[in-house]
């Protein structure tokens, strides 16, 4: 890639035009509806608020098992509104579903109220029983069903849209496929009913009633007649989760406020922009003309990721805000890696266009696999996992692809810009300084020692505090429930007011941080959520509320409304997250090992990866941070940042590995200690510029996001560490043994070698 000077300018200036233009459309959108404007994007419940909905269960008698089912298909379905919903149960018999965005409450009623129980189904005869196979199904209006095959005999299904044969108009149909026992039972219904219809009962109501043209054996089946492609995969998505154990009905729905204030998005978007402007900074003061091409790059990755959570109408909450900050500062480690590769061949005497074009080929491995094994992770997450877990690996993905393109292509072509607008001179680039290699090695048994001591603190501390019955962590209302309160005040309060007025005051007299408050649209209520509370406490509680800020109690009423809630955070949805970190772990690992062709190198790295987690889970135990839903994108952002600085080092290892000729001459030590000391300034730089931005966020941020950044700081120290300290060392161990034994017979070969020239000159 090799520009003029004209036509660098040129491609210089488009470019600065076009990421102007796209900031524009970030910032304020095009149209009156104002598209692409990040105002769009649909923020959670913790930054906007949305629907609120509270069900009553009809049933006289059901169990735990029905009720947690239940809550677990309800999960499920609100997902398709958004990842960030809640569903938690509200007393004995209530279950309350939390949407973020401005959803229309009926809406959300119809979807989420619905049974979901489908069945194929002619009319039955006023004789017929039915049987184990084809039961009877009677509606309440009385009407009387064989029942061909029910919702348990469908495997999946799936929105799809198709061409009309008759019109060429686009339809939107729901494909079905059923399991093997469906597909029987469908041959028989279709080989029964040719010519005739069969009808398909949806909630109770027939949707449709095809005529039956063939006999159809392979299990697959279309439910026509879908307005849109939406209602297509609602429909198929509602089939596909199942009927719903319990009946519910709708006792109530509100609109309520962001459970923070304006407050929250403000402070946080500052810190973004100061974290930003540091790294920006650092960046060009290290690497200088490369450091101004990585700024532009970061400028414009922030923009990109912006424009696509609005195009994806992916949710954003607090969380999802500190976690984009996050990114910018891991978006700088292929940067540092490339630009630390352009100075390293500046070193060697090459030229500059001759290291620009090195540099970029060596990083190229360093950063695809780093980038592709996180991005694996993330298709696992984003798979198998539910809820939060599933709405933060959409997001990863999103970052890593954007990361990607940013680095490899953006910052790729403006290299080549200036370069060609004449900034050749090697002083523009920086010459890498020559390094002693240092003997990381040396000391080993001591870095593992602290590593082992520190995880099994975590885990002391932890006992400790469960004997203590204080429980081995500080759950918050998301993990293990809480009071929900609902308090009327004289006073109109916003939510910035509560939340630094009130919430204060509430958890001094409690001993915890832990309270949400969302107020109910248009009202002067709050329902106010925290730990559950003693007789004593609630009686201080009440008189606090009354006393300090005004609360009216109704009339004949002397106490406020309250109901016991359960965590929103459901046993399966946390199963579904190990599970699906277990299988992510797993996957990594393989990669590393294909890629690398070296089981070691993946077994240091999940080692490592290990280490890092559980340092962090360490650090939450001892501080006693709360651990709510923020505590899963956190151990998730861990995982991604761990693996990344891991394969940077074992990458400059099989590299230098590679380029010496004998390899049974490897001297393993010099390796390592020359890879880790090569690879020491992106570690630091890195790490460095991924710290600034969170400790922004850790300082300018409310409480909350403060036990968001806090933890994360503490895995970066840790990554930071291992990367250094621990992953070359654990994969030396590992590995001695095997090029010991090869410099051996090495040995003995040249004895032999020798002996025989020996044996020859004598002759």
């Amino acid at each position: 890639m090799k520009f003029s000077k004209g036509k660098s300018v040129g491609l210089f200036i488009l470019s600065l035009i076009l990421i102007v233009a796209l900031g524009f459309v970030s910032a304020v959108g095009v149209g009156k509806t104002n598209t692409g404007s990040a105002k769009n994007i649909i923020l959670g419940l913790d930054l906007k608020g949305g629907v609120s909905v509270t069900y009553q269960i009809k049933d006289d008698n059901f169990t735990r098992e029905q009720l947690n089912d239940t809550v677990y298909k309800l999960e499920l379905r609100v997902a398709n509104f958004s990842t960030e919903s809640e569903v938690y149960t509200e007393g004995d018999d209530k279950i309350t579903v939390d949407i973020p965005g401005t959803y229309d409450a009926q809406t959300v009623l119809n979807e989420l109220g619905k049974p979901g129980s489908l069945m194929f189904v002619t009319t039955a005869d006023s004789d017929f029983e039915g049987d184990d196979t084809y039961p009877l199904y009677v509606t309440p209006d009385g009407s009387r069903y064989k029942v061909w095959v029910s919702g348990d005999d469908i495997a999946d299904a799936s929105g799809r849209s198709r061409t009309s044969n008759e019109t060429n108009a686009v339809e939107y149909v729901v494909a079905l496929s059923m399991t093997a026992e469906g597909t029987t039972k469908f041959a028989d219904a279709t080989r029964t009913n040719l010519g005739s219809p069969i009808s398909i009962l949806y909630d109770d109501v027939i949707i449709s009633s095809p005529t039956v043209n063939a006999v159809i054996t392979d299990g697959e089946a279309i439910i026509e007649g879908q307005r849109s492609m939406e209602e297509a995969n609602n429909l198929a998505s509602t089939i596909r989760i199942g009927s719903l154990s319990l009946q519910l009905e709708e006792i109530s729905s509100k609109v309520v406020s962001a459970k923070l204030g304006n407050d929250a998005i403000r402070t946080s978007l500052v810190a973004g922009l100061i974290g930003l402007i540091i790294v920006m900074i650092f960046m060009i003061c290290v690497y200088r003309v490369p450091g101004i091409v990585a700024s532009i790059a970061l400028v414009l990755y922030t923009i990109l990721e912006l424009l696509v959570l609005n195009g994806f109408d992916l949710t954003l909450t607090l969380p999802g805000i500190a976690g984009i900050i996050l990114s910018i500062g891991m978006a700088v480690d292929a940067n540092v890696i490339i630009y630390a590769r352009i100075k390293e061949e500046l070193a060697t005497g090459k030229s500059t266009e001759s290291s620009i074009k090195i540099g970029f080929k060596k990083a190229t491995s360093a950063i695809v696999d780093g980038n592709v094994t996180t991005f694996i992770a993330a298709m696992v997450l984003m798979w198998l996992g539910s809820g939060p877990v599933q709405g933060f690996a959409v997001t990863l993905a999103i970052g890593i692809v954007l990361s990607m393109f940013t680095a490899m292509v953006i910052s790729r072509f403006l290299v080549y810009c200036f370069y060609g607008m004449g900034f050749k001179d090697k002083k523009f680039y920086g010459i890498q300084k020559e390094r002693k290699t240092i003997d990381f090695l040396k000391n080993k048994a001591i870095w593992f020692a602290i590593s082992i001591v520190l995880v099994i603190g975590g885990f002391v501390v932890m006992f400790i505090n469960s004997n203590n019955g204080d429980g081995a962590f500080n759950h918050s209302i998301e993990f293990q429930g809480g009071t929900a309160t609902t308090v009327e005040f004289s006073e109109d309060y916003s939510v910035d007011d509560f939340n630094n007025n009130i919430k204060p005051a509430i958890a001094k007299l409690i001993g915890s941080n832990d309270i949400q408050g969302q107020k109910e649209t248009n009202s002067k209520r709050f329902v106010i959520k925290t730990r559950f509370l003693e007789d004593n406490e609630r009686e201080s509680f009440k008189e606090l509320l009354i006393n300090d800020f005004g609360a009216v109690l109704q009339e004949g009423e002397t106490d406020f409304e309250e109901s016991n809630i359960s965590s929103s955070v459901s046993e399966q949805m946390r199963k579904d997250a190990v599970i699906a970190v277990v299988v992510a772990t797993v996957c990594m690992l393989i990669y590393i090992w294909l890629r690398f062709k070296n089981l070691r190198f993946a077994s240091s790295a999940v080692i490592a990866l290990m280490h890092d987690v559980l340092i962090v889970i360490g650090f939450y135990a001892v501080s006693r941070t709360t651990v709510g839903t923020t505590f899963i994108a956190c151990m998730l952002t861990i995982v991604g940042y761990s693996i990344n600085a891991t394969i940077v080092i074992f990458d400059r290892i099989r590299e230098n590995i590679a380029s010496m000729g004998d390899k049974k001459q490897i001297n393993l030590k010099e390796v390592v200690n020359g890879s880790i000391t090569q690879t020491l300034t992106r570690s630091i730089y890195t790490s460095f510029t991924t710290f600034v931005t969170v400790a922004a966020l850790f300082v300018l941020g409310v409480a909350s996001v403060r036990e968001f950044a806090l933890p994360i700081m503490v895995g970066i120290i840790a990554g930071g560490y291992s990367s250094v300290f621990i992953t070359g060392a654990l994969w030396y161990v590992m590995s001695k043994g095997k090029y010991t034994k090869t410099t051996k017979q090495t040995q003995a070969e040249a004895k032999q070698d020798n002996s025989k020239k020996d044996s020859k000159k004598k002759k």
